[in-house]
């Protein structure tokens, strides 16, 4: 059934009482991130600014995850981040992403089944571009990017949903 008709034994068809908006909202909250989730864009915290620019100018991402020798998460670098330490006639080839990044535990991160409804407005909340979908290494501590979910992967959902290729 479209979800407005139900059907029982012995009564028939009847109205569920539900409305498009209904039906869409249902939808919505029943959609996990790792059905929506990109390979995320990492970098090394031993990198230079420079070479972290080519990266996210090459991948055309808006966020890099940045992570240590062990592929843990330590960092983030965002576009603001990039171009606020490429201001000045600094030797970009000579500073470590590591002292311009935002660090954990000022990161905010998703799990692969956290519902995207809510990956959103964590979005929206902190007013940025995307977070690292991660995997917990030590309890609580310590995490390994496995993907990403950006506001592109967002778009990407709302076209689905308006095509109805949601299912």
């Amino acid at each position: 059934m479209s979800g407005y008709l139900d059907a029982r034994p012995r009564v028939g068809y009847f109205y569920t009482g539900k409305s498009g908006n209904h039906m869409l909202a249902e939808k919505i909250k029943h959609i996990t991130v790792n059905e929506y989730q990109s390979r995320p864009v990492v970098v090394q915290e031993s990198e230079s600014v420079y070479d972290a620019i080519c990266t996210m100018f090459l991948e055309d991402v808006g966020t890099l995850f940045v992570v240590d020798k062990q592929k843990t998460l330590v960092g983030v670098l965002s576009r603001k981040d990039l171009l606020r330490a490429s201001l000045g006639k600094q030797a970009l080839e000579s500073i470590p992403v590591s002292i311009i990044m935002t660090r954990m535990p000022n990161i905010t991160v998703c799990k692969q089944d956290d519902l995207i409804i809510e990956v959103a407005n964590k979005l929206i909340e902190k007013q940025i571009d995307g977070l690292p979908i991660v995997v917990e290494v030590e309890y609580g501590s310590r995490f390994e990017v496995v993907g990403r979910i950006t506001k592109s992967n967002i778009t990407a959902l709302l076209v689905d949903l308006a095509n109805d290729d949601v299912i």
